[in-house]
């Protein structure tokens, strides 16, 4: 660790190195930034050489600016934070993969049960697989 620079070890500064420098064809450093949504454009010159650490509220709209996997992100921000093995345990209990698809419907369900966690019955599974023609 460089003083000055905690975060300058961790795979998120590395990975936020490599990233940008991929989309130096399409993108500046600059307009991912704004993207990004961050009011002061160095910051991403901040996260990448590890003085700053990503916050995680800002892992969205950077994954986007990105076009990057949110949830690898997250767990990158989230080595920074608590560590390694902290983060892999947080991922591992509120981590499932589901596709922005998938997450649709999730939310339709969500909205039709009035957000009441309902438990998958016979008759709601068949109702799925009839959608699917199965």
């Amino acid at each position: 660790m460089t003083i000055g620079k905690p975060f300058a070890a961790t795979r998120l500064s590395s990975y936020l190195t490599k990233r940008i420098l991929e989309l130096r064809p399409t993108k500046t450093q600059g307009l991912i930034a704004t993207e990004a949504g961050f009011t002061n454009v160095n910051m991403l010159s901040m996260l990448k050489s590890g003085s700053n650490r990503l916050p995680i509220d800002r892992v969205p709209a950077l994954a986007r600016a990105l076009d990057a996997d949110p949830a690898y992100l997250l767990l990158l921000a989230l080595e920074q934070m608590v560590g390694n093995t902290d983060a892999q345990a947080i991922l591992e209990i509120l981590n499932t993969a589901v596709t922005r698809n998938e997450m649709a419907w999730v939310t339709a369900i969500r909205e039709a049960s009035g957000h009441s966690d309902p438990t998958l019955t016979k008759r709601g599974r068949t109702a799925i697989f009839g959608v699917f023609g199965k």
